[in-house]
């Protein structure tokens, strides 16, 4: 159960796909994958859905594959045998909760209420999910319902986009986002996988929030608004010598550096963990390998 959490809490997004057609299943996955997001919940609100998570666990074992929309046990097993690793039910379900915690099946209950949290809590969860989110009070609710449960986590699903994506990201109880907008009906009909590319890509690049902090040579430091563009070149000079001793330091900025990692890892962007700065077991700050000229690169979270 932890290492599915902790692995969608590194990705950020759930995107949550509805499928008609299972021989739509395996592109959308790519689509997504190529844009950034390794992660999908496929609902059962078709008849296509058991089909579409087989196709998709087998030609596409890299993603993290969820079904959603789980009503029944039965569901449940038809899910996990076609290749799903986690279920998530659009209410709290005792059965269908009791069946994945006894059959060690991480599952994410919809909660918006106390009474739901509190039989989520008894059943040893720590992580549900905050449905309909916009239509029961958005964030501002999410936070009241945080404030007795000090260990509990949220993914917010259902009236989450791209503009208030990183609104609920940036509670640090919020572990992800569940959404559909990357992954629209009509995008998938229309067999728009490009579309869908783009939008995963543009949301995973607001998540991250990358931007430049402070510019450091010798003793010198900046925090210059006016280096709009300079991210940009910093990737595309990252690519020089290691063996220069630095004479400065372009520190990059994020929202949640773990998160970042985990993306830019996938990219091939490799870090030096030796470098890593950490408060507790929070890591702060960690720098590139590779430098842009003699520039240290380092990504810190704000």
């Amino acid at each position: 159960m932890r290492e599915v959490l902790d692995r969608i809490e590194k990705t950020g997004i759930v995107p949550v796909v509805v499928l008609e057609d299972a021989e739509k299943a395996v592109p959308v996955a790519k689509a997504l994958q190529a844009g950034g997001i390794d992660c999908a919940e496929v609902t059962f609100r078709t008849a296509a859905a058991e089909e579409s998570i087989g196709r998709i666990a087998k030609e596409c074992p890299s993603i993290l594959l969820g079904a959603g929309t789980v009503l029944s046990v039965e569901q449940v097993k038809k899910a996990v045998d076609a290749g799903a690793k986690f279920i998530v039910t659009p209410g709290f379900n005792p059965s269908v909760v009791s069946y994945c915690v006894e059959h060690q099946i991480p599952v994410v209950p919809g909660c918006m209420d106390t009474n739901a949290i509190e039989m989520a809590l008894e059943m040893g969860l720590d992580t549900v999910k905050f449905f309909p989110a916009e239509a029961a009070g958005g964030l501002k609710m999410m936070k009241a319902l945080a404030g007795p449960y000090v260990n509990l986590k949220f993914i917010p699903t259902g009236g989450v986009g791209k503009d208030n994506l990183c609104d609920y990201l940036s509670f640090r109880k919020v572990i992800a986002c569940g959404g559909s907008w990357m992954v629209k009906g009509d995008l998938v009909r229309a067999e728009r996988y490009d579309e869908i590319e783009r939008l995963s890509r543009e949301a995973v690049a607001a998540m991250l929030h990358l931007r430049i902090g402070r510019i450091q040579v010798g003793s010198m430091c900046e925090n210059p608004a006016e280096h709009a563009d300079l991210l940009h070149s910093v990737f595309l000079t990252a690519q020089t010598e290691e063996g220069a001793e630095a004479e400065g330091c372009i520190e990059i900025l994020t929202d949640h550096l773990e998160r970042a990692l985990y993306h830019l890892e996938k990219q091939g962007i490799a870090f030096d963990m030796d470098t890593a700065v950490r408060d507790g077991k929070k890591m702060r700050s960690v720098d590139f390998k590779k430098k842009a000229g003699e520039f240290r690169i380092r990504l810190a979270e704000k």
